[in-house]
């Protein structure tokens, strides 16, 4: 018998496999308290940024929010950009997925060791 309820319909299989990862050492974990306390944000508004997918967040054997050391810097990144840009929360995500990008791709240049500060063609 399947938990599925009645009339759902069965997940699709997946076509590969995602490898399991072990810490060989603990990695710190920063409570929902912690980072709110860290970065100055009111703890509801982070709950928040983590449902719009704003910033990373796991969740702890109760079901409590846990987050990466980085986050109260991910916090900040996020306030500035919608302080800093008038940028609704919308647009803070699309322009934090667009920061990344150019860091990924200005990371494969200079290990291809081409630069990416000469002066534009044009």
């Amino acid at each position: 018998m399947s938990d599925r309820p009645a009339g759902a319909r069965p997940s699709r299989a997946r076509t590969h496999e995602v490898g399991v990862q072990y810490a060989i050492v603990p990695v710190p974990r920063l409570s929902l308290e912690t980072v709110a306390r860290r970065s100055g944000v009111h703890p509801e508004l982070i709950r928040r940024f983590v449902a719009l997918g704003l910033v990373d967040a796991d969740r702890d054997a109760s079901g409590r929010l846990v987050f990466a050391p980085a986050a109260p810097a991910a916090l900040a990144r996020v306030q500035r950009l919608r302080t800093g840009l008038c940028l609704n929360y919308a647009s803070v995500g699309l322009v934090l997925d667009l920061l990344d990008r150019i860091s990924l791709l200005e990371a494969a240049l200079r290990r291809a060791g081409v630069r990416s500060d000469l002066p534009p063609w044009t």
